[in-house]
């Protein structure tokens, strides 16, 4: 595809594909911090879902303190949702928040690509895969990178920022930007599979679900022994229902693909949960029962 060439100008919109777990948190953030935000998603009832979260989340704010009910109001009324990529098309930073699964990730940057204005930064909040493979499906790979936000979004402070081969300086500074402005710390790791976060974490996560596979201990004592061991928060088999056990092996699937050690075999208690359908707290089933 040719290439889109040009200095980034302010970013004041923002555009977020997808009104799930993950985009319904940008979309939230975003908003807080000022920007005029087109939340996206295919279904009107995933796109309902989303913006209930987002009201939800913000009335527990109020609740607590941390925020006024004005501030709340105004945070909501900068949130317009849509149905059709046309309604991101002309957003300064459009943030791609699908489902971890390449081929649709292409999918949707292809189709953007030719309907996006030429100054739209394109950013995906891929866990995982490959920024520059991902960029080579778009118009402009100079403008594109990783922005891969922590669940849950309003919560955790961290954005992990990945140049693809082709980002230009420009892209990654206002990228940046725009992530600090949300209030988020950010760090740069490389685009290799897993970047910094789950090229450490998932690793540590199919270890316990592999441990629970041989015996060696059961799932409260798994968590139990890793949060007064090792002084977590969370248990890894917690934690891994909390992401989705669905995530954790498609991320497992990328660093094994990717980087051909078996050291990242997937656990086949894992792929076995997952075809079960037990997808952990977002079904109401994983290691243990919601």
């Amino acid at each position: 595809m040719s290439t889109i060439e040009s200095t980034p100008g302010e970013i004041a919109t923002i555009g977020v594909i997808g009104a799930g777990q993950m985009g319904n948190g940008i979309a939230h953030v975003a908003a807080a911090a000022g920007y005029s935000v087109l939340l996206m998603d295919v279904s009107e009832a995933a796109l309902a879902k989303g913006i209930a979260t987002i009201t939800g989340n913000l009335g527990r704010q109020v609740k607590k303190g941390t925020l006024s009910q004005a501030e709340a109001d105004a945070t909501l009324a900068r949130i317009s949702g849509g149905t059709s990529l046309s309604h991101v098309a002309n957003a300064d930073l459009i943030i791609e928040a699908a489902t971890e699964n390449q081929a649709l990730k292409n999918r949707i940057f292809q189709d953007l690509s030719k309907i996006a204005a030429p100054h739209s930064l394109f950013a995906t909040n891929t866990s995982s895969i490959s920024i520059t493979a991902i960029a080579a499906q778009t118009d402009r790979p100079s403008r594109f990178m990783g922005m891969h936000f922590m669940n849950p979004v309003p919560v955790m402070k961290l954005v992990e920022l990945i140049r693809g081969l082709a980002t230009t300086p420009e892209t990654y500074a206002a990228v940046e930007a725009a992530a600090q402005k949300m209030g988020k710390v950010t760090v740069e790791g490389r685009d290799m599979p897993g970047f910094i976060v789950n090229r450490v974490l998932m690793p540590y996560i199919n270890e316990a679900v592999q441990a629970l596979y041989e015996g060696i201990a059961s799932v409260s004592d798994i968590d139990q022994a890793m949060k007064l061991g090792t002084n977590v928060p969370m248990g890894p088999l917690t934690l891994a229902d909390f992401i989705g056990l669905d995530t954790c092996l498609a991320i497992m699937e990328v660093l094994h693909n990717g980087l051909g050690d078996s050291k990242y075999r997937p656990s086949p208690l894992l792929r076995k949960y997952v075809e079960a359908g037990w997808l952990g707290k977002k079904t109401g089933r994983g290691f243990y029962t919601y």
